[in-house]
């Protein structure tokens, strides 16, 4: 199987390469840094046998997301497209920085837009394949300092939403994933000691799982919350 998945060198990304990388699969990961793709690279190749592409490319420039379409496509048929390169700034709507809300859409929407309208067409000939979208609580309800980046990700949601409408009877699946509080990068210097936070290796879990089923049953929306609720 051929596995496509942004941000792939770190946190959420990273840790679902982890449970992909298996004898028989292919990874094609991409992220902006290439010392951490190799990076991550590296680690897999120690630990399993799949075969593991890279590609260095900023996802928030077009062009730079159809030249990794391209580099997927020429690797095959991605059967498995997970759409999470994403970013996160803190602010509210009223007095963020000028830009911001363009800055959210590029990377945590149109990444996922262009990069999945590229590889459709090939997903269409084999009428299968599972697209993953890495959504938020933050695409549910507002909340404090949500500001551009819940709107884009409400706006992620809604992209999910349609695509599964319009790709359902042609054997593709569409699944928006909702975590919580999940300890990456955005996180940093938070005191987990008392496990408030989900691991990253949560959402790899459930979104391996999800593409297991049968071909005629979808998880459509999956809403990953820490047990004692919302920060």
């Amino acid at each position: 199987m051929n596995i496509v998945i942004t941000g792939g060198s770190r946190g959420i990304g990273k840790a679902i390469a982890e449970k992909f990388n298996k004898a028989g699969n292919t990874l094609l990961l991409c992220s902006r840094n290439i010392n951490l793709l190799e990076l991550a690279a590296s680690e897999l190749q120690q630990k399993n046998a799949a075969s593991i592409k890279i590609f260095a490319a900023d996802l928030s420039q077009t062009e730079e997301v159809l030249k990794f379409a391209n580099f997927c496509l020429e690797q095959g048929t991605p059967d498995i497209l997970v759409n999470n390169a994403g970013l996160f700034i803190s602010g509210k709507v009223h007095n963020e920085a000028d830009g911001q809300l363009e800055r959210m859409l590029n990377i945590n929407l149109f990444s996922a837009y262009h990069l999945t309208r590229a590889v459709l067409p090939a997903m269409f000939k084999n009428r299968s394949g599972h697209i993953f979208n890495i959504c938020s609580v933050a695409s549910l309800q507002p909340y404090n300092e949500g500001g551009s980046y819940s709107i884009s990700k409400y706006a992620l949601k809604g992209f999910s939403e349609n695509l599964r409408y319009e790709l359902r009877e042609k054997g593709i699946k569409v699944t928006a994933v909702y975590p919580g509080a999940v300890m990456t990068e955005s996180w940093t210097g938070f005191d987990n000691s008392q496990n408030r936070i989900m691991e990253v290796s949560d959402i790899a879990e459930m979104i391996y799982t999800a593409s297991k089923l049968s071909a005629q049953a979808v998880v459509e929306n999956m809403v990953i919350r820490p047990q004692l609720g919302d920060l």
